[in-house]
């Protein structure tokens, strides 16, 4: 299927590995030309060498897309379309976890400023600009965490459920939808990245068990019986960019195997 992408800009955040990675790569291989950010300036060149192989333009920024430094960067890239980018997909390192008696102002300030105000920040810069050409996708990721809660990730649930609120009013107004821009979250659940790499290690250290024993365990719980790969996430992304997916705007779309159990 073409999905109507050739030649498009894209901007995707914390694509230097992992779920944002993914997501760079299946839009590059529509024909998107894409500007990946990420802190790393390492990886972040490692993973536009593999992007170029695909043949459309790769660029890179550096910097942290939680401060406005950051932001102005990834406008006045050299080669870069400026603030008129087709797509948007935000993406952000979670915030730890922990016992909510623990955590003071300033945890819950990197939080929301992470999770909720950068991507906020990115959809007013570009917008607009999108409904006046007459196409704009924005893509969230988020986390399943907004449907499922978890307790020691009450950080995560709250910045990420203030997004999710946002989104859900702005996408609906006539001025976007009903110009052909589009604003979804994506909610991944465990897929096979460092992050999750990391989490299993704290795990086992923490219980004395292995980390191929955390592994078993969680897949057992996930009714697909795997963990997802960051392919097949950013397969999904690039639909809900894509033309085939104008009507499709507001929603949450849960990437879990079916660990999910509710019918809403």
């Amino acid at each position: 299927m073409d999905l109507g992408l050739k030649g498009k800009w894209a901007l995707v955040g914390g694509a230097s590995k992992g779920l944002g990675f993914g997501c760079a790569q299946s839009l590059a291989r529509e024909g998107v030309n894409v500007v990946i950010v990420a802190r790393g300036a390492e990886a972040l060149d490692a993973a536009a060498s593999e992007l170029r192989k695909l043949g459309t333009t790769i660029l890179t920024v550096a910097a942290d897309i939680t401060t406005p430094a950051g932001r102005e960067a990834i406008w006045s890239v050299a080669g870069g379309p400026g603030q008129n980018f087709d797509i948007v997909v935000t993406n952000a390192g979670g915030p730890p976890p922990g016992d909510f008696r623990n955590w003071e102002r300033d945890d819950w300030i990197k939080a929301v400023d992470a999770n909720m105000l950068t991507p906020i920040e990115l959809i007013k810069a570009t917008v607009d600009g999108m409904a006046a050409r007459g196409f704009g996708r924005i893509v969230n990721i988020t986390s399943s965490a907004v449907k499922a809660p978890i307790d020691i990730l009450g950080l995560s649930n709250g910045a990420r459920t203030g997004l999710t609120g946002f989104v859900a009013g702005v996408a609906r107004t006539q001025k976007l939808a009903g110009n052909n821009v589009t604003i979804n979250n994506l909610l991944p659940g465990k897929f096979d990245t460092d992050r999750l790499a990391t989490t299993h290690k704290a795990a086992a250290e923490k219980t004395g068990k292995s980390v191929n024993d955390i592994r078993g365990v969680q897949q057992a719980q996930i009714p697909a019986g795997r963990f997802g790969n960051p392919q097949e996430f950013g397969d999904t992304c690039a639909f809900l960019c894509s033309a085939q997916a104008s009507y499709i705007t507001g929603q949450n779309i849960l990437t879990d195997g079916g660990a999910y159990a509710g019918t809403f």
